[in-house]
């Protein structure tokens, strides 16, 4: 028997509306439907534009939490659960952080990373156990992700998180939403009709991205992790980030390549070191306390020392 609250839920929500634009693609030709594709995208970056104070909020809270010893934990199902988990999956090779910093929690577990588990996303209480099974606490920040702004797993996340005293995130494409009533901000992107009805992986699964990349690329660098706009923090783990470390050193102090090898490998391929040390003349014993000092905040090392102003 079919559920009619919930029938009736889905039919109020603009994430399930039918687009006007789309009714007859199913007769349009391949360019024609990438294009119409690619118009309806356009909304998206507009839709983010609207809430940009609440994402600005939500960096701070997240950097509050970075200071204090807490983590960022994005907690969602389906699509939503993916991106999260992508997001948090690039900060270690990125921003040479720990695996435990930014973590990606996707209802039904690992395995829901590349197939469907039914009725994951429907129970709350597997939210508050995934949540225990990593000593979520009041020092982290909970971002849950939904397209619908209603999926019952993120529901159970937020008000277990809630109850810890944690601050809690909603990210969402309708707006008014139970998680956005629920949660202390609430980011709301409201894409409109996707032109497959329903089909929340395209606009609204594009926004809930470019919204994951900012929370935590913004809050990254309010921590130091980078110099002006450079990764120096990068983990050389592979040729190519072992390519884009020597790179990284080149640009940011005019040197040439194997000024930049020699002293990526004294400084034991830290970007952030190396680049210290260049610009100050100073060894390694030197340099490393200097940055330390200033919590890994390149520029002010350089200021303090007198190097750049």
């Amino acid at each position: 028997m079919m559920n009619n609250t919930l029938l009736n839920t889905l039919s109020t929500l603009i994430t399930e509306q039918r687009n006007p634009n789309s009714m007859n693609i199913d007769q349009l030709s391949p360019l024609e439907i990438v294009r119409l594709m690619n118009q309806e995208d356009k909304q998206v970056p507009l839709a983010i534009e609207r809430v940009l104070p609440q994402i600005a909020q939500a960096v701070e809270r997240i950097v509050y939490a970075f200071q204090q010893g807490g983590r960022l934990v994005y907690l969602g199902a389906g699509t939503s659960g993916r991106l999260g988990v992508l997001d948090a999956s690039e900060c270690p090779p990125t921003f040479g952080v720990s695996g435990e910093m930014v973590k990606g929690i996707i209802a039904g577990g690992e395995q829901a990373i590349r197939y469907p588990i039914e009725g994951a996303e429907d129970n709350q209480q597997a939210a508050v156990e995934d949540l225990q099974a990593i000593n979520f606490s009041a020092q982290d920040v909970l971002v849950g992700v939904a397209a619908s702004g209603r999926t019952p797993y993120v529901l159970g996340a937020l008000n277990y998180a809630k109850q810890l005293g944690a601050t809690t995130i909603s990210i969402a494409s309708n707006p008014n939403s139970p998680m956005a009533q629920l949660a202390d901000i609430s980011i709301d992107t409201v894409v409109g009709a996707e032109v497959l009805t329903g089909s929340s992986r395209l606009k609204s699964g594009t926004a809930q991205k470019l919204v994951l990349n900012m929370l935590s690329t913004a809050s990254m660098i309010l921590i130091g992790k980078c110099y002006e706009n450079l990764m120096v923090d990068v983990q050389a783990s592979n040729e190519k980030l072992k390519a884009r470390a020597v790179r990284i050193v080149m640009q940011a102090t005019d040197c040439d390549s194997p000024t930049a090898e020699q002293a990526l490998m004294l400084a034991e391929q830290n970007a952030k070191l190396a680049i210290m040390m260049i610009l100050s003349g100073l060894p390694k014993e030197v340099a490393k306390p200097l940055v330390e000092k200033e919590k890994g905040f390149l520029r002010k090392a350089l200021e303090k020392g007198g190097i750049v102003s």
